[in-house]
C-alpha cells in the first residue's frame, strides 16, 4: 500500500489522543488460535506490541498455544480430548502442554520480539507464584481453576520496561503443573493489574446478533447486558466462558475489555488507537 507523507502524517496526529490515553497505563493482551498458526501475521501482531511499547503502553502479553499442543501430541500418537471446549488433560498430556506452552511457544514469542527491538521476558503462571490453581473438576484432569493471583514478578518486569510473555501454566502447593484456559488466565491477570484494558485476539470479529453475518458487529456491550444477549442466544457455546471471564476482569476493577479479529493485520492498532475500533467493546457500565 502506497501512502504519501502527508497522510501518514495525519493518521499519527489522530492517533494522539488515542496514545495519551494508554500511555504508561497496562494493557493485557491475550493471543492464540489461528494468529499464531501463520508466521506473517505472527509478525504482524508482535510488531504491533512493540510499538505499543515504545510508545508508552504497559503491554502484558498472556498466550496460549492450542495448535501446537496439538501438532505435538499427533506427533507423539496421543488423542486430544475435548470436553465443553475445554482439553481433558491427564499427567502425560500436561507435560506436554508444559514443554510447548512454556518452553517453545513461549521462547518463540519472547525472541520475535526481542528482533523487533523490543524488550521481552518469558514468564508462566508458575513463576513467581503467579497464578495458583486447584482442579477445575473431575472430568478434565489437569485443568486449572484458578485460586490465587501474585502479579509481583510482572508488575517488576513492568517497571523495567520489559513486556511479560505469560504462559498459561499454573501450578498448587504440591508441584503438580496445571493447563488454564487463556481466557481465563488473561482476565486473572489483567484483574489482578487493575489494567486500563484486556484485548481478547481471537478468530472471530467481535460479537456478532447472526453469527453467520459479519455485519451484525456488535460495537458495545455493558456487562449487565449478557444475560439477555445469552437468553436471545447471541452468545452461546464457546462464546459464553469468554464472555464470562471478560465480565470477572471488569467487575476486578478493569476499565474495558474488546474481542478483536487477530487474523486481521494490525486489528490490535485499529483498536486501541482509533476513533471507531474494529471489535466489540465491554464495560461495566
Amino acid at each position: 500500500m502506497n501512502i504519501d507523507n502527508q497522510t501518514k502524517a495525519e493518521i499519527l496526529a489522530h492517533a494522539l489522543p488515542h496514545i495519551q490515553k494508554y500511555r504508561k497505563k497496562i494493557v493485557v493482551v491475550k493471543y492464540g488460535g489461528n494468529a499464531m498458526i501463520n508466521e506473517e501475521l505472527k509478525e504482524a501482531v508482535m510488531r504491533d506490541l512493540v510499538l505499543l511499547s515504545t510508545i508508552g503502553i504497559r503491554i502484558v502479553l498472556v498466550h496460549g498455544g492450542g495448535p501446537a499442543i496439538n501438532k505435538t501430541l499427533e506427533k507423539m500418537q496421543v488423542e486430544s480430548k475435548f470436553v465443553d471446549g475445554l482439553r481433558v488433560t491427564d499427567r502425560e498430556t500436561v507435560d506436554v502442554v508444559q514443554m510447548v506452552l512454556s518452553g517453545k511457544v513461549n521462547k518463540d514469542l519472547v525472541c520475535q520480539i526481542g528482533n523487533m527491538g523490543g524488550h521481552a521476558i518469558g514468564l508462566s503462571g508458575m513463576d513467581g507464584n503467579m497464578l495458583k490453581c486447584r482442579p477445575l473438576d473431575d472430568t478434565h484432569g489437569y485443568v486449572g481453576e484458578i485460586t490465587e493471583v501474585n502479579m509481583d514478578v510482572v508488575k517488576e518486569a513492568l517497571e523495567h520496561s520489559f513486556i511479560p510473555v505469560i504462559s498459561t501454566i499454573g501450578y498448587d502447593e504440591k508441584g503438580n503443573c496445571y493447563n488454564i484456559n487463556a481466557d481465563t488466565a488473561a482476565a486473572a491477570v489483567a484483574g489482578a493489574l487493575k489494567a486500563e484494558a484486556l484485548v481478547s485476539m481471537t478468530d472471530i470479529v467481535g460479537l456478532l446478533r447472526d453469527k453467520d453475518d459479519d455485519s451484525t458487529l456488535i460495537h458495545r456491550v455493558y456487562i449487565s447486558d449478557t444475560p439477555a444477549l445469552i437468553a436471545e442466544g447471541i452468545i452461546s457455546g464457546g462464546m459464553i466462558p469468554k464472555i464470562d471471564s471478560m465480565t470477572q476482569a471488569l467487575r476486578e476493577g478493569v476499565k474495558k475489555a474488546f474481542i478483536i479479529d487477530g487474523r486481521v493485520p494490525h486489528s490490535i492498532l485499529m483498536e486501541l488507537l482509533t476513533d471507531e475500533g474494529m471489535g466489540t467493546m465491554f464495560r461495566s457500565r
